[in-house]
């Protein structure tokens, strides 16, 4: 699968934007906060209609503008997909695939997968679990899209019920409604834990290989899925907790609290690793989601780096690289001084100056 082109309209500084991608190596190099990242944001925003940054979309839409709109072309087994995307500050997202309206968002998933690299994804191991449901969540999502359904509907009465247990100490003669959210959450809840444990076996894999080669055979890197509970004690210790979430007026027990642990050599270098050990371990995971979307999805994802090269040693960057040369690839950067030393081949050049990108070759 190749992009071919982009459209922006009133889309964070681009007031509006055309451009064509070549299927191998885009570069979009210039200063600090000029438009860069926004490019491939869209990007990610068309494949799988959330912001990489965790943005509303009230954020994305351009200053003092109602409405921003993405135009992605994609080309997928020789077939061409035209996905138009229209944000609205106060109302949900309008999508359209092949100028036909979708009513459901998860009809958007599989169309074209990206996997999206930036500078904070190398923190993924040192910072909080969140970040690591986080990633599972995006990923499985772009892959899967009965986990699409669950994980909206699991976070849908999640809500519901935190909400229902602060409201208890007003209302108590409700808690036996209780029971209502939890049969829910025991189901959704139940199904997310299946697919996480399956897609972390998945990725495990391919990321021993490939942490093997970057390490020099020095490390073996397994990750290992951490549940919060087992899917089969999932009701059980749902009930068993029950005064406790009273207690603190939250859900203590569920895929929600779930987490990746990430060992090397029998180290669990989330606590104990150095910022070396958890750099490689990161650009480990991301090459792996690479070749993981292509077992799954038989063919390459589009892969997104964003300033990445500028937070890896030479090694480093000579590993990513050399991962990457037989893929189509948006990178942004401030100069282009790293592909010229590592004689890396680039397709296109783009310069971004103050919302305004300029084709140099």
């Amino acid at each position: 699968m190749i992009v071919e082109s982009i459209e922006l309209k009133n889309y964070r500084n681009y007031e509006e934007l055309h451009m064509d991608f070549s299927p191998g190596t885009n570069i979009l190099y210039g200063d600090n906060a000029q438009g860069k990242t926004n490019v491939l944001e869209a990007l990610y925003v068309c494949s799988t209609t959330k912001s990489h940054r965790g943005s509303k979309d009230r954020e994305i839409i351009r200053f003092e503008e109602e409405e921003s709109h993405i135009k992605l072309n994609v080309r997928k087994a020789g077939v061409p997909y035209r996905i138009d995307m229209h944000l609205k500050k106060n109302k949900a997202k309008g999508i359209a695939i092949n100028g036909i309206p979708i009513r459901k968002a998860s009809e958007l998933f599989g169309i074209v997968n990206m996997v999206f690299f930036s500078p904070e994804d190398l923190n993924i191991i040192k910072n909080g679990p969140s970040e690591r449901r986080r990633f599972l969540d995006l990923e499985l999502c772009q892959l899967n899209k009965l986990y699409v359904h669950n994980l909206v509907q699991y976070n849908k009465v999640l809500l519901q019920r935190n909400k229902l247990l602060k409201e208890l100490n007003f209302r108590p003669e409700y808690e036996e409604t209780l029971d209502v959210w939890d049969v829910q959450l025991v189901q959704y809840g139940r199904e997310l834990i299946g697919c996480r444990k399956n897609f972390v076996e998945q990725l495990n894999k391919t990321v021993r290989e490939t942490h093997r080669k970057i390490s020099g055979g020095k490390e073996e890197l397994i990750l290992a899925y951490e549940p919060n509970v087992d899917a089969q004690w999932l009701e059980q210790r749902l009930s068993q907790n029950r005064n406790m979430d009273l207690k603190l007026k939250t859900t203590n027990t569920g895929p929600h609290r779930d987490d990746v642990s990430f060992m090397v050599d029998g180290i669990d270098i989330r606590k104990y690793g150095s910022q070396g050990q958890q750099r490689t371990a990161a650009l480990s995971l991301k090459l792996s989601e690479i070749e993981l979307v292509k077992e799954i999805v038989k063919d390459y994802p589009i892969l997104l780096l964003d300033d990445v090269l500028s937070e890896l040693d030479g090694g480093r960057q000579q590993q990513l690289l050399a991962g990457i040369q037989h893929i189509q690839t948006m990178i942004t950067c401030t100069g282009l001084e790293d592909f010229v030393n590592h004689r890396f081949p680039i397709d296109k050049i783009y310069k971004v100056v103050h919302g305004a990108v300029i084709a140099e070759n």
